[in-house]
């Protein structure tokens, strides 16, 4: 393991930024003939398609995110990515494509993250390595309907701190587009709900804000989520409090953190369908996510009106500092994690 620590990339891993950054190597298998190829690694980063290709044409695409971190005791792990190839097979069989094993899934992102060590951020850098498995259809579709061959993808690129100098509360806004439709896709991590949020986000932030409050579609009236991420609300009184909806993305980083609230910091978590009336009521707000797990709210804007947080515009409110902290801590070695959540590479 010593050779490793070695080896890893001279950069400023405090300043790399949240960007792509091409690394020495990546997994590609392909689908054809009604199964899987052998997957192999390689070092070429360019994508060759054909023009009819029915990523191109209909959008047959699904994507995830995780991360591979420097532990405190030197190791290099991911965090509970048996949830991720399990949601990237959801999300397969939702948009007509043939699934990626799970267990050839977890051997690819151990073989991209092996193969990349040398760029996986040391320990207390505040930088990791994220990764990001996908999957497109590559055969050529001129009809409406599935395509034929797929190819699954999986590339790493070093990530700086979500936050640099700290997090700062977010101002959001509710917003008059919808994410999802009714009965839609807004439970599926495909590409085609992030192109259709990406106007109603150019706008939110043409207006100064930070993200989008997107409202469930049937009724606008209850909260949903942003175009990237899980609400998670906290009461007076201590409780964590969840949007329940069947268009929301399943968020792995909220499925961890209500564990954690319940078993580590025994706090009552209620998942429920919450309304925008209600919003008043609760004392934090944070949005989660893989990035950067959660992101402090100070405030609410609904057309014009304010909804401003008790916890305020300087820093995260306690509860949410402790889910922080906590899950912060067991993916970086430092605190005690459940069984199956930390998955050791080297």
């Amino acid at each position: 393991m010593e050779d490793t620590i070695m080896e890893k990339k001279d950069l400023d891993w405090g300043n790399i930024g949240f960007t792509y950054m091409p690394t020495d190597k990546r997994y590609v298998a392909d689908y054809k003939d009604g199964e899987w190829g052998e997957g192999r690694l390689t070092a070429d980063p360019t994508v060759v398609i054909n023009e009819c290709a029915g990523i191109l044409q209909y959008c047959q695409e699904i994507f995830e995110g995780l991360k591979a971190y420097t532990t405190e005791d030197g190791s290099i792990v991911t965090f509970r990515p048996d949830l991720n190839a399990e949601r990237m097979m959801d999300s397969a069989v939702r948009l007509e494509m043939p699934p990626f094993p799970k267990e050839r899934f977890l051997e690819a992102v151990d073989a991209v993250v092996r193969e990349n060590a040398a760029w996986v951020p040391p320990y207390g850098s505040g930088a990791t390595l994220y990764l990001r498995p996908y999957m497109f259809a590559t055969g050529p579709v001129i009809g409406v309907k599935p395509s034929m061959e797929y190819q699954f993808r999986l590339f790493a690129t070093p990530v700086g701190p979500y936050f640099k100098g700290g997090a700062k509360p977010l101002t959001i806004c509710v917003s008059d587009f919808d994410r999802a439709a009714p009965n839609g896709t807004g439970h599926v991590k495909a590409g085609l709900n992030y192109a259709m949020s990406l106007h109603a986000s150019v706008t939110a932030h043409a207006a100064g804000y930070d993200e989008n409050m997107f409202l469930d579609p049937g009724t606008r009236t209850f909260v949903e989520e942003t175009g990237g991420a899980n609400f998670l609300f906290v009461t007076g009184d201590g409780e964590v409090v969840t949007p329940k909806s069947d268009s929301i993305l399943p968020s792995i980083t909220r499925r961890s953190l209500v564990y954690v609230a319940e078993h580590y910091l025994g706090l009552k978590v209620t998942q429920r369908p919450v309304k925008l009336a209600e919003l008043k009521d609760f004392a934090e707000c944070g949005l989660c996510g893989t990035a950067a797990v959660i992101s402090p709210v100070g405030k609410v804007v609904d057309h014009g009106r304010e909804i401003c947080f008790p916890s305020g515009m300087e820093e995260m409110g306690p509860v949410t500092k402790k889910l922080y902290d906590t899950l912060t801590g067991i993916q970086m070695g430092e605190i005690e994690a459940p069984e199956g959540w930390i998955r050791k590479i080297v």
